[in-house]
């Protein structure tokens, strides 16, 4: 029965917008920036990580699926043109305050905002991480004061693009260009890109263990590329899904031997630019052997398989 309620409504909230005034010269391209950047006018008790998960529906969607997400004691809703009353009986099974937020065009003082609102955690890295993907390289970033390096990008301009050979489960795709800041050092801020290579297993691993910020994405910080960025803290992670106790000894030696000299780097980055750093492994063997040789790194059993 509610579903039947919220697809009437919807359907008569979308057939309203051809109604509406419209301020489509002003508003993005993009409709998912377009519902990040209207939805970070209101207030979210989850800082917005609904809205950005639901960012590419359409805004009457968006605000079904979130909708219990709002801050309902800082907001005021006022039928202010009279089409939640004709939609009544719809109305009420969602409520007014659905039926006003959802309108695709939203009237002057339809919704009341009680206080200042800071804008999500989610959303504002959304918005900061599309800003930096699609601003010209010089001018990435200067709205919070950084400048992306593009003289590679500028090189690069004319050669034949090759494709990369994998050499395993740590190759590294190219990085894109580093945000640095304005002592030319690269950024902290964090930035999402695509997971490295194609290993699946390892890529799960990595978007659910910690679990990820940003699932689907590697983060990168200080310039160097980390797979997850947990959930609620200030933690940069680096994923292992090696079958360690399948290695002989010389070969446990080996990868051991340079796995703590780069884990040492990058907990050295992650520090420097305020994070925690964890290393995950999948098997008990593999986190003693990595202990030994390096007891300064926090390191964690997954069970992550391959």
């Amino acid at each position: 029965m509610r579903l039947r309620a919220c697809a009437a409504l919807l359907l008569f909230i979308s057939a309203c917008a051809t109604s509406a005034p419209s301020h489509k010269e002003h508003a993005p391209r993009n409709p998912r920036i377009a519902n990040l950047q209207r939805a970070a006018t209101l207030p979210w008790t989850d800082g917005g990580r609904c809205v950005v998960r639901e960012a590419s529906q359409p805004w009457p969607v968006l605000v079904e699926r979130c909708y219990l997400t709002l801050d309902h004691d800082r907001l005021e809703f006022h039928d202010t043109t009279g089409r939640c009353t004709v939609a009544s009986a719809d109305a009420a099974a969602m409520g007014i305050g659905f039926c006003v937020l959802a309108a695709p065009e939203i009237a002057v003082g339809a919704v009341i905002v009680l206080g200042v609102v800071v804008v999500g955690v989610a959303i504002k890295e959304a918005l900061d991480a599309y800003e930096l993907r699609h601003a010209y390289p010089e001018e990435a970033g200067t709205s919070r004061g950084t400048k992306v390096a593009s003289r590679e990008a500028e090189a690069q301009q004319g050669k034949p693009k090759l494709k990369p050979e994998p050499a395993g489960q740590d190759w590294q795709p190219p990085v894109p260009p580093v945000p640095v800041d304005r002592t030319g050092r690269a950024s902290c801020d964090p930035v999402p890109v695509p997971h490295a290579g194609e290993d699946d297993p390892h890529n799960e691993c990595a978007d659910k263990f910690p679990p990820n910020r940003y699932p689907g994405m590697d983060v990168l910080v200080g310039g160097v590329r980390f797979d997850a960025l947990q959930v609620g803290v200030r933690k940069l992670w680096e994923i292992k899904t090696h079958q360690f106790d399948t290695y002989t000894d010389f070969l446990r030696r080996q990868v051991i031997g340079e796995q703590a000299t780069k884990m040492r780097e990058e907990q050295d980055i992650a520090e420097s630019c305020g994070y925690g750093f964890v290393v995950g492994v999948s098997s008990a063997a593999h986190k003693t052997a990595l202990e030994r040789a390096a007891p300064e790194l926090e390191i964690v059993v997954t069970g992550c398989k391959r």
